[in-house]
């Protein structure tokens, strides 16, 4: 049988490396890990979880890899995270969060270590890099998103192009012809994350659809970003009437920013939002909005694992669909 140390001989290293390299108990440059790992796949190393995996016996452990990214939102993050946990402790599971910007290299760990039983994977691309991965290991995976090719992979999401359409229709049956979505970051964008994109696509199909002029503002958080769009929006669309908001915390800097320029809301400008239903309704102005559905999410993704993981049938996609709650801050145009 392979011993830690025959790793450590052939890594260079340590045994105790090793186990730190396995275990992420304590920092390892990068270069380290990977001769580690190399030696562990070159000479089939199983350390203890591995070694239960390979028994039959599982670890009653679920990843769940959050790559903490600039641009997150991180309480909506947290809402995730602490439904997936709560869904896992259900169904007695604990949960292995990652989040040191884990891409491959933190999903590979678990697979190749036997830490956790399966992964669920968060902030996905549409071309996201960790897919490769996903679909040749036999880790079983769910990811709350859905990516352009979700062929061969359990995805479950909101629809957030539906959610975009859905915005804009309410605002064209509230007689508004010139919109505009006020975005996430502009990094979320660059990434190709794809929930944003998503509604992106929607906002514009639909505004298209109804004949509406439209724009689109990635756009930062903070006072300071939404007073900047604000003003951009009063300067370049005069005849502004309708907002989409897909960037949560700046509903009230918004709300703010726009009745420092003049507009009332909803008198003069009609505001919707896609976003937690208790942000949207806790506003100084509750906003109209679709609901982002964090519990019923992370609950499902981990129902969907489980299920894998008994070999039971799973959906390749489960999309769920938007619903929209009026609040106070859209009215009829010129109302």
């Amino acid at each position: 049988m392979v011993k830690i140390t025959d790793v450590a001989r052939r890594a260079g290293v340590s045994p105790s490396t090793v186990s730190y390299a396995l275990s992420g108990k304590r920092p390892i440059s990068d270069a380290t890990r990977r001769r580690v790992q190399a030696a562990v796949r070159e000479l089939g190393y199983l350390p203890d979880a591995a070694g239960r995996a390979a028994a039959g016996r599982r670890s009653k452990v679920l990843a769940l890899a959050v790559p903490m990214r600039s641009g997150i939102h991180v309480p909506v993050v947290t809402q995730f995270a602490v439904s997936v946990v709560a869904a896992a402790r259900a169904h007695d599971h604990d949960v292995l969060l990652l989040t040191q910007g884990e891409g491959e290299e933190g999903i590979g760990r678990v697979a190749d270590t036997g830490l956790a039983d399966a992964v669920i994977v968060m902030d996905v691309q549409l071309e996201d890099p960790r897919l490769p991965l996903l679909r040749s290991r036999s880790l079983p995976s769910v990811l709350i998103g859905l990516p352009a090719e979700p062929d061969g992979l359990t995805c479950v999401d909101l629809d957030f192009r539906a959610a975009g359409e859905l915005c804009v229709d309410q605002l064209a049956r509230l007689g508004h012809r010139v919109v505009a979505l006020v975005g996430s970051p502009p990094e979320v964008y660059v990434r190709r994350t794809a929930f944003a994109r998503r509604l992106v696509e929607g906002f514009t199909a639909a505004a298209a659809r109804h004949g509406l002029a439209s724009t689109v503002h990635p756009c930062g958080t903070g006072p300071g970003a939404a007073r900047t769009i604000a003003e951009r929006l009063v300067r370049e669309l005069p005849a502004l009437t309708g907002v989409v908001v897909h960037n949560e915390p700046l509903l009230d800097p918004l709300i703010d920013a726009f009745e420092h320029l003049g507009l009332r809301i909803p008198g003069d400008l009609s505001l919707t939002a896609v976003c937690p239903a208790p942000v949207a309704a806790s506003a100084r102005v509750p906003v109209t909005s679709v609901a982002v559905p964090s519990a019923e999410l992370g609950t499902r993704a981990v129902h969907l694992l489980l299920r894998k993981l008994s070999g039971a049938a799973v959906p390749g996609a489960t999309l769920l669909p938007p619903r929209l709650t009026e609040r106070a801050s859209t009215a009829p145009r010129g109302v």
